[in-house]
């Protein structure tokens, strides 16, 4: 597709007729029309389906179209006209498929029958549901039960998520690695360490009380487009945005509304950063320690003069420590250092301070652009930091707010899905299920990647996803995953993961949320989380895509009662016949956070979960919030490393969420016709002899004897010099495996370091 790319920059605001252009048109390609009156009916709303694309939250007074572009396009592609049944398999054997594209595969729309693969013909064929449980089953009751790996994509439900992990504790380990692995880790470890929670602190309402927000490392045109609802008010209230990100993203640019005829009549956007700081990658920890140095400088002149302090003292001694050390080492470093690692000019992050400073209730928001890196974690906490600063946590208007992926990402970990044991309360499942749990932590995503390539994994349960596709050290983990004895895909479509087999591989198709899940008591609902901590009901409103389909609650309780002794402390049929009875088995272990589970489902806006942050109740060692100090100004890998050496940034385009690609169009970075294409400083290009237009090899600039490379047609762009950005997860192949952010082990998608040459 390289011969094929077009790029125009694209000048017009996020949202507004490209949007509902881009809708229209995915609508038509999937035959899916049907759907769209149900988006403006029940989509996000109360009594409706929740959205299977981000977590973003779900305002108590819905908008008229509670749903965002990247939202509808999920939505289209869950309720496709499009199938992919047996008989499609019996045309194309796996060695074909594996040579289609992502987007091609799931493009064959819905899988409708479960299947089996066999490596005679190379080809799937159908199976017998009940066929596929027992085999499945009696393999598993054949393995050393560490050598099996329970995986967990973020779509799934509370209700299954629980059942999941139940079933992997039940049959003896705690390898539950799931999806927030290769995103958010970073969070869930450096938040509980500065502020004692591993979630943000932030409600949707403080958006309404908010004087100032800052943004570090979130494209929130592609990510969360629902937010720009809330930033748009904020910005007509004369709310400063401060935006640091080392590309110029549309949507913190212009946004018009689709749902506002003042807006999409004449084509009058509102502008959404007010501010917009191009930071080089890796370079965030340096902009922050820079706006605290204006900081303290300016509080030791207010002190001088007796004026009101910029510190906020009396928070500070009553509600942190650390202070004093963090202080020392914001003072010893040099504003040299600071300028060279995040690339931008000193003018530029005392501007950014002074807005900072001004306000009195300012919100943190960040994405992926600090948690993918070496330093990380110091990414995260030194963003709480500069939020201790002036008193920003735990005020209306105030907090810090990661914006999470994935529909339920955040959910499936508030109800056991979580390889470490610490965050799960394995006491109180021992006394419920009379059993005991496993206390040994199981493994993450790049633990389970790492024992795989060992040879030490014998079987995979993947619940969603595509993690094939996700993960890092794609070659060798595809080349290692084929010497598993089994592999269990429960999927909606169809997928690379899926044709990556081992000596045993099974498909087994499950509804959408979207869809009618009819059991024995009814139809049934389902809830997830937020990324504000909020939990909702979810109804399916379609008929399922073929009567031959199963929940994902019973396709989890089926394994389980085919690979685990029977407990009849667990029903699980009777969980599988009336989702509520789940519902307070989940509260009966988690009776802080789900108090009268079933009685809230259907609060408009849903209920929170209790977040003590937000009420300055620190459940840190000390009791207090945490001044930390950063591990370097740079949170990439090493600084000195030579000036050829790039920091590849992988991102997602607009057409896309996660590894699903709906398109070969990027359209709100104008680039359009491939995905293999690296955006480039022209400076850089030009410095490392590569033609306007033309190819460049991309090879990953590290000494492990593993050569990773990839050719890739070059697009002149507004990006720092030094760095380079291409697309996730294409561009997977050049990340070695164990290049993740310290202490979490996320993989360091956002700074690879890449040597580039003429191809």
């Amino acid at each position: 597709m390289t011969d094929k790319v077009k790029y125009s920059p694209y000048q017009m605001p996020t949202g507004g007729w490209g949007s509902v252009k881009s809708l229209a048109t995915n609508a038509m390609q999937q035959r899916a029309a049907r759907a769209i009156p149900s988006l403006l009916k029940d989509h996000n709303k109360t009594g409706g389906y929740m959205c299977t694309s981000c977590a973003w939250a779900k305002p108590k007074k819905a908008h008229l179209a509670e749903f965002c572009e990247n939202g509808a396009k999920a939505t289209f592609w869950d309720l496709t006209a499009k199938r992919t049944t047996p008989d499609f398999f019996a045309q194309h054997t796996v060695a074909e498929l594996l040579q289609w594209s992502d987007y091609e595969l799931e493009n064959q729309g819905r899988l409708t029958h479960p299947l089996r693969y066999d490596p005679v013909t190379d080809k799937y064929s159908e199976v017998g549901w009940p066929e596929a449980f027992a085999d499945i089953g009696a393999k598993l009751k054949q393995y050393d039960r560490k050598s099996v790996v329970f995986y967990a994509s973020g779509r799934a439900s509370l209700e299954t998520s629980y059942m999941y992990q139940l079933l992997a504790r039940l049959y003896g380990n705690n390898n539950l690695p799931d999806s927030s692995n290769m995103c958010h880790e970073t969070t869930s470890v450096a938040l509980p360490q500065s502020i004692g929670t591993p979630v943000g602190t932030v409600l949707l309402e403080d958006y309404q009380h908010t004087d100032c927000i800052l943004s570090f490392g979130q494209n929130v045109g592609t990510n969360a487009p629902r937010l720009l609802h809330s930033l748009q008010e904020v910005r007509e209230r004369g709310v400063p945005i401060v935006v640091f990100n080392p590309l110029k993203e549309r949507g913190w640019q212009e946004f018009v509304n689709p749902q506002r005829a003042s807006q999409m009549i004449p084509n009058r956007p509102t502008e959404i950063a007010t501010q917009y700081y191009q930071v080089n990658a890796g370079g965030d920890i340096a902009a922050m320690i820079g706006m605290a140095k204006f900081l303290f400088d300016w509080d030791e002149d207010a002190k001088a003069a007796g004026q009101e302090r910029v510190i906020d003292e009396i928070f500070i001694t009553e509600h942190t420590t650390g202070f004093g050390e963090f202080e020392a080492h914001v003072r010893n470093t040099s504003w040299r250092d600071i300028l060279d690692a995040c690339g931008l000019p000193k003018a530029a992050i005392e501007a950014a301070a002074q807005t900072y400073a001004k306000a009195r209730s300012v919100m943190a928001l960040y994405g992926m652009g600090l948690t993918q890196h070496r330093h990380g974690v110091s990414n995260v906490q030194m963003l709480v930091n500069l939020l201790l600063m002036r008193g920003n946590i735990g005020r209306p208007g105030a907090g810090i707010c990661p914006v999470r992926g994935h529909s339920n990402v955040q959910g499936q970990r508030t109800v056991g899905i979580a390889e470490k044991t610490k965050l799960v309360p394995l006491d109180r499942l021992a006394k419920q299920y009379a059993f005991e749990p496993p206390r040994e932590d199981g493994l993450n995503t790049v633990e389970a990647c790492e024992a795989i390539v060992r040879g030490e994994i014998n079987a995979f349960i993947s619940l969603g996803g595509n993690f094939v596709r996700a993960i890092p050290e794609r070659e060798l983990m595809e080349q290692k995953w084929r010497h598993l004895d089994l592999s269990v895909q429960i999927a909606t479509k169809l997928n690379r993961s899926h044709l990556v087999t081992a000596a045993t591989t099974y498909i087994l198709p499950t509804l959408v949320r979207t869809e009618i899940d009819e059991q024995a008591t009814g139809p049934q609902i389902v809830t997830m989380e937020d990324s504000t901590t909020c939990i909702h009901a979810s109804r399916g409103k379609f008929a399922p895509a073929s009567d031959v389909l199963r929940s994902e609650p019973d396709i989890v309780a089926q394994i389980a009662k085919h690979a685990l002794e029977n407990n009849p402390t667990v029903p699980w049929d009777e969980w599988v016949g009336n989702y509520a009875l789940v519902r307070d088995a989940i509260e009966a272990t988690y009776p802080e956070q789900f108090r009268d589970f079933n009685k809230r489902l259907d609060i408009p806006g849903g209920f929170a979960r209790p977040v003590p942050a937000r009420h300055r109740q620190w459940e840190t060692e000390t009791g207090k919030a945490s001044f930390i100090v950063p591990k370097s100004l740079c949170s990439s890998f090493a600084q000195g490393a030579g000036d050829d050496v790039l920091r590849l940034v992988t991102l997602r385009s607009n057409d896309q969420f996660n590894t699903t690609v709906y398109g070969f169009d990027d359209r709100l970075r104008g680039i359009r016709g491939s995905r293999m294409i690296v955006m480039m400083n022209p400076n850089d290009r030009v410095r490392l002899g590569i033609t306007k237009g033309g190819d460049a090899r991309l090879t990953t600039a590290v000494d492990d004897g593993v050569t990773r490379t990839i050719v890739l047609k070059v697009i002149d762009y507004d990006v720092p010099t030094g760095t380079c950005a291409a697309y996730y997860p294409e561009c997977n192949s050049l990340i070695p495996l164990w290049h993740y952010a310290e202490e979490s082990k996320t993989p360091a998608a956002k700074s690879v370091p890449v040597l580039a040459a003429p191809a």
